[in-house]
């Protein structure tokens, strides 16, 4: 069956470049330079990492993200990824995604780049965990009382 130019403007190209915190380095330009990706993903979280980046930003309030998406993942391919339009979506915020925005911002000005970065919110509950033990609120998994 041949392909419509129709079919063809609905296909959308996803390049997983890494699966964990401290993934092989090499997909992200691989799968940019391909110039056959119209996302590029990463995966950063698990519990232990999650673990890590509190820990990191007990110690320094502006971390809490892996830093590795920006130095080591982005740095490398970021103008290639501008120059292609890729977009890269991740969770490599952790528990600061805001932090991770900014340094990623950092990077992207000293580039001399123009890229919009955009932060999903709204799954910290840290803020109003005592208004919801105090509201009863349970578990939703083992119904236990939250910690």
């Amino acid at each position: 069956m041949a392909e419509t130019p129709e079919a063809r403007e609905k296909i959308v190209r996803i390049g997983g470049a890494s699966g964990f915190w401290g993934d092989s380095r090499v997909a992200a330009p691989q799968l940019v330079r391909s110039g056959r990706i119209d996302y590029l993903v990463f995966d950063y979280l698990a519990e232990t990492t999650m673990a890590i980046l509190v820990g990191a930003r007990a110690k320094k309030p502006e971390l809490g993200y892996a830093t590795d998406f920006v130095d080591v993942a982005m740095r490398p391919v970021l103008k290639e990824i501008a120059a292609a339009g890729i977009k890269v979506v991740s969770n490599a915020g952790g528990i600061n995604p805001h932090g991770c925005a900014q340094a990623l911002a950092r990077l992207v000005e000293a580039e001399g780049l123009s890229l919009r970065i955009a932060v999903v919110e709204g799954d910290d509950i840290q803020p109003q965990l005592r208004d919801l033990i105090a509201a009863g609120q349970r578990d939703m998994f083992t119904g236990r009382p939250l910690p």
